[in-house]
C-alpha cells in the first residue's frame, strides 16, 4: 500500500462532504461579515465546513494535530509531529462573488513538511490530490488523470495565473521583467496550483504577506506530486511546524523547468516591496 493511502482516502471523502456543505450555503441568500482586524470576509459556509472538517479529522486521526483557519487555537502545529492544515473555504471573496472559484484545502504536514494535500472545487466537482514523492491526480466529471507540470523553461513563454480579486502592482513588476504576455485569472491558491499541476498554467507569484500556512500546505503537496515547486519568494520551502503561520515572504509556485530563472526576478521584486530583507 502506498504511503499515507488511508490519510489520502479519508481527506478526499471529507473534502467532498464539506463541499456539499459549502454548496448548501452557496444556494441561499447568505450573509457576509468581516473578520476582526481586516482579515477578510467570512460566511456561515466557512464556519460550518470548518467545524465539520476538523471534527472528522479528529475522529479519524485522534493522535494528529489540526490547525484550521476558523479555529483560534493553532497550538497543535507546535505539539504534534503530524498536523493537518485546513482551509475550509479558500477564496471566500469568490464565494461571495458567486463565480465558483473557491476550494477546500486539507493538507497534512509530517515533521514540519507538507506531505499530503487535497484541494476540492465543489462547483464543477474537481478534486486534486497528491502525496509528496508519489504521482498526484485530478478527478472531475470527465474522469481521473495524472498530474504533471509543464516543461516550459523560457520565462517569456510562461503562462501566469493571477488572483481574480487581489491583483497587485508587484505582480505587474514580475510580469514586465520576465516578459510574460499570457495570463489566466483564478480565485483560490489551491485552484491556481491545480492549474499548474495540470500544466494549464506555469507560474503563480504572490508578492504579499497576506496568506497563511493553511492556504498553501495542501496546494504544495499537490503541485509537488505533479513535479512542480512551491516556496517562499526567497526560494525557501515553508515549514509547517508552528514556528510561524503567516506567509511573511509571499509565495512562488512554478514548474521545475523555469524555477531557477524566475526565482531571482521574483526575489528582487519581493525585496523592493519590503517582503525580503
Amino acid at each position: 500500500m502506498p504511503a499515507l493511502a488511508l490519510e489520502l482516502e479519508v481527506a478526499r471523502r471529507i473534502a467532498r462532504q464539506a463541499g456539499d456543505i459549502l454548496l448548501q450555503v452557496y444556494a441561499t441568500d447568505f450573509s457576509v461579515t468581516d473578520k476582526a482586524g481586516g482579515a477578510g470576509p467570512v460566511t456561515l459556509a466557512d464556519e460550518r465546513a470548518n467545524a465539520f472538517i476538523v471534527g472528522e479529522l479528529r475522529k479519524a486521526f485522534p493522535a494528529d494535530g489540526v490547525v484550521a483557519e476558523e479555529n483560534e487555537d493553532a497550538s497543535d502545529a507546535k505539539r504534534f509531529e503530524r498536523c493537518w492544515y485546513v482551509d475550509p473555504l479558500d477564496g471566500t471573496q469568490e464565494f461571495v462573488n458567486r463565480n465558483g472559484e473557491f476550494a477546500i484545502h486539507i493538507g497534512l504536514a509530517v515533521e514540519g513538511r507538507a506531505a499530503l494535500g487535497v484541494v476540492y472545487r465543489a462547483v464543477g466537482d474537481v478534486l486534486y490530490s497528491g502525496v509528496v514523492g508519489e504521482q498526484g491526480y485530478v478527478e472531475d466529471p470527465q474522469g481521473r488523470r495524472a498530474l504533471r507540470v509543464s516543461d516550459v523553461a523560457e520565462p517569456s513563454a510562461l503562462r501566469l495565473v493571477v488572483s481574480r480579486s487581489h491583483r497587485s502592482k508587484t505582480t505587474d513588476a514580475v510580469v514586465q521583467r520576465l516578459g510574460i504576455t499570457r495570463e489566466t485569472e483564478s480565485g483560490s491558491v489551491g485552484l491556481k496550483c491545480g492549474l499548474l499541476a495540470e500544466a494549464r498554467c506555469d507560474l503563480y507569484v504572490h508578492v504579499s504577506d497576506k496568506s497563511y500556512r493553511w492556504d498553501n500546505c495542501a496546494p504544495e503537496a499537490v503541485i509537488r506530486s505533479a513535479g512542480g515547486v512551491l516556496t517562499d519568494l526567497a526560494g525557501t520551502p515553508y515549514r509547517y511546524d508552528g514556528s510561524e503561520l503567516q506567509n511573511h515572504r509571499g509565495l512562488l509556485a512554478c514548474n521545475a523547468a523555469a524555477f531557477d530563472k524566475v526565482l531571482p526576478v521574483a526575489s528582487q521584486v519581493a525585496r523592493e516591496a519590503g517582503l525580503l530583507k
